[in-house]
């Protein structure tokens, strides 16, 4: 069992009281969770501060606390104040769980889009290599045979040394993590041991909690700029695989000082696809690499995927991987839940779901799903509420664009007014098509995606996008369950039904 100064080593304490020989017995940063003998962590989250809460871990056996703010310690309870609550939370997480990533390999996969399809890629390339990997990402953290269901894209410092502590126990020698821009901002990735970082792209998203896309390019950067350089404690030389056909490649690879593994299609990048063929189930190309060529065959459908694959053999080849093995990997991924998952029952037209509720997100789903039939492509998809608004019109564009049909409704709209929400995509579709030409607002997200399945025919296209793997809805007042793929299932079992008798 540590004691407080144990848990402090490495965290610059500005000022202390009380005694750092106290028996810790455990580390929190939710009141509700602390219990006897525990060291409380004060935080300040999106909608409450932990420095409230002081009274209530007291009350629930808290003997010491982690603060950042002025406040009067309660008698008898070592107090350590910070500059920062976060990092000291990170710190000392790292300690309680021995460090685990200084032993594991690590890989971590920031961008827009694609981090959850490429971590699953990389878990599949390092699992081929004899490297057993966990995941922490937003549709699950898989630890040994267990997925537990992910609240946050990366959870709390105190949970991913928690988790990674778990995964070594059960004798994962690797974890392939995504890193969202707020957990970087955040701290919640300080004192992860990363051997490789993944770029796979930027676009309109997070603005916000960002402000400025110029904030949100920052807070990606900052995390190749923490790779550092050199080699890891495990003998691999730190490396940043970057797509270099993005347009901010360049501003990544400029603020690292980790070796440099780019990759791409349109550009001379050091892993590149030649000979793309985008299949109706699948894609496949040529993979040149600085290991050799070979042919890839993907179970993942759309160019999104090819560069996904590229990401995982790029970071395959940086931890020292046989090409081999690193295609039997990519090779063997069968598909991400809610990631341009097809949903088949038999019906003559196809569906699929999608997580995609940012604009680039869309447009491309949209552009892969155009191949899946000859007929015509219905859209359903709103936006969340409490986020950046900004894209809504931007997305009821780029539906009307794409899509023959245009069903919005509505998405997670926490506080906001759905119909209101709806409202500002309609605006977009509007700079498109006429009033009622082609597209309807359904608020209630059940009745498009019906609506959607009803009016399909025969070689057609349905995408029901933006929530994905999500199993909930989010409202003002409650929060629902409520599954894509499970509402279009029962749809078409209805349809199909009918259509047989």
């Amino acid at each position: 069992m540590p004691n407080l100064g144990d848990l402090l080593e490495g965290v610059s304490v500005q000022r202390f009281t009380g005694s750092r020989d106290i028996p810790v017995q455990g580390v929190a940063y939710d009141s509700r969770k602390v219990e006897p003998g525990y060291l409380f962590v004060c935080i300040k989250g999106e909608r409450y501060d932990g420095h409230d809460f002081i009274g209530d871990a007291v009350s629930r056996g808290a003997v010491a606390f982690i603060v950042e703010r002025d406040v009067v310690p309660p008698d008898g309870v070592a107090t350590a104040a910070v500059t920062s609550s976060r990092e000291a939370l990170a710190r000392v997480a790292q300690g309680l769980y021995g460090d685990p990533s200084r032993s594991m390999v690590c890989v971590g996969v920031t961008g827009t889009k694609g981090k959850t399809t490429t971590t699953h890629l990389v878990k599949g390339v390092l699992d081929a290599s004899g490297r057993w990997c966990g995941i922490i990402g937003t549709v699950g953290h898989v630890i040994g045979d267990e997925v537990v269901q992910a609240k946050h894209t990366t959870p709390e410092s105190l949970d991913i040394q928690r988790m990674l502590s778990e995964m070594r126990e059960k004798g994962q020698g690797a974890a392939a993590m995504e890193v969202s821009s707020h957990a970087v901002v955040l701290r919640r990735v300080l004192g992860v041991d990363f051997d490789v970082g993944v770029f796979t792209n930027i676009g309109h998203d997070h603005l916000d909690f960002h402000g400025t896309f110029e904030n949100y390019l920052a807070a990606k950067a900052a995390f190749f700029e923490s790779l550092g350089a050199g080699r890891s404690p495990k003998g691999l030389s730190r490396t940043a695989v970057v797509n270099l056909d993005q347009p901010h490649a360049g501003h990544i690879i400029s603020r690292t000082r980790a070796d440099v593994l780019t990759y791409g299609i349109t550009s001379a990048a050091d892993v590149r696809a030649e000979n793309v063929q985008l299949l109706r189930d699948g894609a496949s190309f040529t993979a040149c690499t600085p290991a050799g060529r070979a042919e890839v065959r993907l179970k993942l459908a759309g160019v999104f995927n090819v560069y996904n694959a590229l990401a995982a053999i790029a970071g395959g080849i940086a931890v020292g991987a046989g090409l081999d093995r690193i295609m039997a990997g990519v090779e063997g991924v069968p598909g991400v839940p809610g990631r341009f998952e097809t949903i088949d029952e038999g019906q003559p037209f196809a569906v699929v779901v999608d997580f995609a509720h940012t604009p680039d997100s869309l447009e491309n789903v949209l552009k892969a799903a155009a191949g899946l039939g000859p007929g015509g492509m219905t859209v359903v998809f709103g936006c969340g509420g409490d986020r950046d608004r900004t894209k809504r019109p931007m997305m009821g564009e780029i539906a009307a664009k794409l899509a023959d049909r245009v069903i919005v409704t509505s998405d997670n709209p926490r506080s906001e007014d759905p119909e209101a929400i709806c409202r500002e995509i309609e605006d977009g579709v509007l700079h498109v098509r006429r009033p009622g030409q082609d597209y309807e607002v359904i608020v209630n997200r059940a009745d498009a995606i019906r609506r959607a399945v009803s009016l399909a025919k025969e070689g057609d296209v349905v995408v029901v996008a933006g929530k994905g793997h999500e199993t909930y809805q989010i409202f003002r007042d409650r929060t629902i369950h409520f599954d894509d793929r499970e509402v279009a299932r029962g749809f078409l079992r209805e349809r199909m039904g009918s259509a047989e008798v």
